[in-house]
């Protein structure tokens, strides 16, 4: 039984069913039913895979390795030895990460570019491929290149031995170019600069070429694009290298040549420490040399004034017992001297850019250590000022740390200048108690020995300067980078891009997400009637019957012989009629009407009429269009006389517009008739009363074919005669926010019954039902006409077929 407290409808329910906006079951079902677009899908994506694979230029991987000697020194132990903290300078340890930061730098990678001329790519035609080649039949010379290159491709074809065509297409003015170039002869490029061809007589020259030429900048940032530089794994100190590159052999000597200029630029940055240093000290050596030459003179001219041809004998027991504190204070008078030379050195605004030496320093660990970390700074810098300015924040804070370090020496010497000074009052104070006794030496003695001192003073200075200038050299010589190659470059057999296994295994997943995103997204966008589900998520009024497409076109599928699906369903619907209307069936009136025009209220009115005429009863079928009629013409009988004639002439009978059909002695029709100029004032007439109440006297079923009342009320208005309104959506057709008008409807009671129907389902598109009514028939909803004449494309026979299975 129909009732508005139906349980299976109720609100609650309604409310869950419109929370669940995906349905799996169903979607599958839309899957299987789109086979055919799964199998097409995959086939374009493999064949785009293999396209791809054929095309794709391979990239393979060479890779390398090399430790960082962090611990032990470049030079050998017997001089490390001897050289003392020099050594301690110029093999200061190095850290992991900053070596992978050097070796990441663009000035490295220029040098390696520029040496190899990279921004010169040769390619030969192989079909509709470029293949790069390493080693060509020609090579270009870029005689005077531009400040910035534009990148510029030459198509090149061999003319005969001596010339060649070279077609470009000069990237300023847009201008394409073609000429004949003889090998060795120069010639101008815009964006380019001028160039030289000259021929490889190693290499046979046949077919079409490609020469690439592009700026160094751009080939740079493609070698750092494809370069990695990793630390190993702790506590290695290794380094791992990898570059990826199509030319196996050409990667490799690429990575070869880059682990040579860093490891020469290594040994450089070292020599211009040892290099600093020497310089300094020969500087030193200069002074030093010009100061002893003045005492030793002042020495002669004093013995040749006094004329001593010796030291006095009472002198000697004097010098003997002060040697030992003049030789104190001479070591300390020489330190003071570095000392002086340093911190002028230092406070030296002119300087600021220099290596500080530190092989001449006193002995101190702290002070040797902010020299060590002053120089390494110092000549990172110069490194970053090669590829960028002084408003380089990286530069700017190595120029803050070398402030802060040139400070803190400056503070390191000012005390070791005071320790120093102690000492030398010390060594004073004692000596002092021996001048009484120097005293007593004659005058000569006393300023001979004076002049002694300051001899043996400069005389240590500039021993001590002359050692320590060899042993810089020394050291420099014997300078080995601090890194060292544990795996030369080697390039991998297999390329690591693109990989066959993933490119088809990524095709197939693509061609299988294709269909799958279409499908949802077709479902997500759609806003019309799919299935039963849309309906029973957006209103509570219940489906009372489904019909599927009609297959053969015929107005009429409801015949005494038929057996179609179609007309199968029009005699469930009206079995179903029989639990909406219980009782006699008799004197029922039933209203057709649907949310807009072509939803098939007519077809379903003519069917169902004809099925409740079969089964016996008496059945009118009444034409309330009166704004568009079309069921007269679909019965194909005419419509001169009908509901309109009947309300405005008052000699009109109800028999002389009552038309029998000729498809069953129990089913009549009353046509519309003329169009009225008013129609809903023809519909609320007291005629149409009257007639109403006549014609359920007489007749079993009453059927009006009413217009769309969501386009205007003569439906609401013709309801209050009717005892059920079968309310028409189409399949695929109706827009599933019309459903808000039944629901509306229904809600508020506006009509007695309510039913829908669903008209012209296309079952092969995954619409899912069932009646729910206990009824059932073996035909099946999977009904076409192809069916009964053995005929149908071969797209639905697959799709029987996949279904049976």
């Amino acid at each position: 039984m129909y009732n508005n407290n139906d349980s299976r409808y109720s609100p609650n329910q309604l409310n869950d069913a419109e929370e669940e906006s995906f349905d799996l079951k169903v979607f599958i079902g839309k899957i299987i039913q789109s086979w055919w677009v799964f199998v097409i899908s995959i086939f374009v994506c493999l064949l785009l895979a293999v396209v791809y694979l054929k095309f794709a230029t391979p990239m393979y991987n060479i890779s390398a390795m090399m430790l960082v000697d962090n611990d032990k020194p470049s030079s050998p132990a017997g001089a490390a030895s001897a050289l003392g903290d020099l050594s301690g300078l110029l093999n200061a340890p190095d850290n992991v990460d900053n070596q992978v930061s050097i070796l990441t730098t663009n000035y490295l990678v220029r040098t390696v570019v520029q040496d190899m001329n990279l921004n010169i790519t040769y390619y030969v035609a192989n079909g509709l491929k470029q293949v790069q080649l390493y080693k060509a039949p020609f090579k270009a010379e870029l005689v005077h290149p531009v400040d910035s290159i534009s990148e510029t491709i030459f198509d090149i074809v061999p003319v005969n031995n001596n010339t060649v065509s070279v077609a470009y297409t000069e990237k300023l003015s847009g201008k394409d170019v073609q000429k004949q170039i003889t090998y060795g002869k120069a010639f101008m490029v815009e964006g380019v600069g001028v160039i030289k061809l000259e021929r490889n007589p190693e290499l046979p020259m046949n077919g079409k070429y490609s020469l690439d030429i592009s700026s160094i900048d751009k080939q740079v940032a493609v070698f750092l694009a494809n370069f990695l530089a990793t630390p190993g794994v702790k506590p290695a100190t290794t380094i791992d290298l990898n570059l990826q590159y199509p030319i196996p052999q050409m990667g490799e000597d690429i990575l070869t040549r880059f682990l040579q200029e860093y490891e020469r630029q290594n040994i450089e940055d070292k020599n211009k420490i040892a290099d600093s240093t020497i310089t300094f000290i020969d500087n030193r050596l200069i002074i030093v040399t010009q100061d002893l030459d003045k005492i030793e003179g002042n020495i002669q001219r004093f013995k040749q004034d006094s004329k001593l041809a010796d030291i006095p004998k009472q002198a000697e027991l004097l010098v003997t017992n002060t040697g030992a504190y003049t030789e104190q204070l001479a070591t300390i008078e020489n330190q003071l001297s570095i000392l002086d030379a340093l911190e002028d050195y230092l406070k030296d605004g002119s300087k600021d850019n220099r290596v500080v030496p530190s092989s001449i320093l006193p002995q101190d660990p702290v002070f040797t250590a902010l020299i060590q970390r002053y120089n390494t700074l110092l000549i990172e810098r110069e490194r970053q000022l090669l590829t960028a300015t002084e408003d380089n924040p990286f530069v700017k804070s190595i120029n803050q740390q070398l402030v802060g370090i040139r400070q803190d020496m400056l503070a390191n010497l000012l005390n070791v200048r005071k320790s120093l000074q102690i000492s030398k009052a010390s060594l004073k104070g004692n000596t002092g108690r021996l001048q009484e006794q120097i005293q007593k030496v004659p005058a000569q003695e006393r300023v001979y020995l004076d002049l002694s001192r300051q001899q043996q003073i400069k005389q240590q200075l500039y021993l001590f300067l002359l050692q320590k200038r060899e042993e810089t050299a020394i050291s420099k010589t014997s300078n080995i980078s601090n890194t060292r190659i544990i795996q030369p470059a080697k390039s991998d057999y297999v390329p690591y891009f693109p990989k066959r296994i993933y490119v088809l295994g990524l095709a197939f997943v693509i061609s299988i997400l294709i269909p799958m995103v279409r499908i949802y997204i077709m479902d997500v966008l759609n806003d019309k009637i799919q299935r039963k589900e849309d309906i029973n998520k957006h209103t509570q009024v219940p489906v009372i019957g489904e019909i599927s497409h009609n297959q053969d076109g015929l107005n009429i599928v409801v015949t005494k012989d038929s057996r179609s699906g179609v007309s199968e369903q029009f005699r469930a619907l009206r079995t179903n009629l029989s639990f909406l209307l219980p009782g006699e069936a008799k004197n029922h009136v039933i209203l057709v009407t649907s949310s807009m025009s072509g939803e098939g209220k007519s077809f379903t009115s003519i069917n169902l009429a004809v099925a409740l005429a079969l089964s016996g009863k008496k059945v009118l079928v009444m034409e309330m269009d009166l704004r568009k009629p079309t069921l007269s013409s679909k019965m194909g009988l005419p419509n001169s006389t009908g509901i309109t004639n009947y309300i405005i002439s008052n000699v009109v009978k109800p028999d002389d517009i009552i038309t029998p059909s000729y498809l069953s002695e129990n089913l009549f029709v009353i046509s519309s008739g003329p169009i009225p100029p008013n129609p809903i004032e023809t519909i609320l007439n007291v005629r149409m009363t009257n007639l109403m109440k006549e014609l359920k006297e007489r007749f079993d079923y009453i059927i009006m074919d009413a217009p769309p009342i969501g386009m205007v009320s003569d439906a609401q208005v013709l309801s209050d005669f009717a005892d059920l309104t079968i309310y028409v959506v189409r399949h695929k057709f109706t827009f599933i926010k019309q459903l808000n008008i039944p629901e509306d409807i229904y809600r508020n009671k506006r009509m007695n019954k309510l039913g829908i129907v669903i008209n012209d389902i296309a079952i092969s598109n995954g619409y899912g039902y069932g009646y729910g009514y206990g009824y059932g028939y073996g035909y099946g909803y999977g009904y076409h006409a192809e069916d009964e004449k053995g005929k149908g494309s071969l797209k639905k026979r697959f799709q029987r077929v996949f279904k049976k299975a």
